[in-house]
């Protein structure tokens, strides 16, 4: 596996290995010992979510606030999506920059995306299923999120606005000025 930071270094680009032949393909999805090694801690991820989505469709931007912040590693298994992780820490110096990454199926490319941070994506290709790994449980009392359209964070979903589709959920979250946020000095991944 290779781990890049990107240009918020406490988001990770994780490529692994891909093994293939005429028979098909094996990968190594997720290696503890690994992520630790890089990291130098390790991550207690406790549960696995799966998402299956069309063309357009815009899941985002979510997080949930402490005590169950999530550390989240997704990838996608079938079709692409842009990938965006918003640092939402107060005082970070990277306060309110965004990351995006194409993650396919084809490219298994996986970004690990640390507490304190909004996440979102949309589908590029026609259908996609996305997974990932959260280190917390789901809260509802918990969740938040964030305007996917805030001027301010500037995000270029590249479809087009009217071919997006959003949950009510979603339509109506509030810009960064308005949400609750974290404070820089959030342990980011525990």
């Amino acid at each position: 596996m290779i781990f890049t930071r990107t240009s918020i270094p406490d988001v990770v680009i994780i490529d692994p290995k891909v093994h293939g032949d005429a028979r098909g393909y094996f990968v190594e999805t997720f290696r503890a010992d690994k992520l630790e090694e890089f990291l130098g801690f390790k991550i207690p991820f406790c549960q696995d979510n799966e998402s299956k989505s069309s063309h357009g469709v815009l899941r985002g931007l979510h997080y949930q606030l402490p005590p169950f912040a999530q550390t989240k590693l997704v990838r996608v298994m079938e079709g692409e999506v842009l990938d965006v992780a918003v640092d939402i820490r107060e005082g970070s110096p990277t306060f309110g920059r965004h990351v995006t990454v194409r993650l396919s199926g084809e490219n298994k490319r996986q970004l690990l995306i640390p507490r304190g941070f909004a996440h979102g994506f949309v589908v590029l290709s026609e259908t996609c299923t996305f997974a990932y790994k959260v280190d917390n449980y789901y809260s509802p009392e918990c969740d938040r999120g964030v305007a996917f359209n805030d001027p301010a964070l500037n995000i270029d979903w590249i479809v087009e606005y009217e071919k997006l589709q959003l949950s009510a959920k979603d339509i109506t979250q509030p810009l960064l000025t308005n949400a609750d946020l974290f404070k820089y000095d959030v342990n980011l991944y525990v």
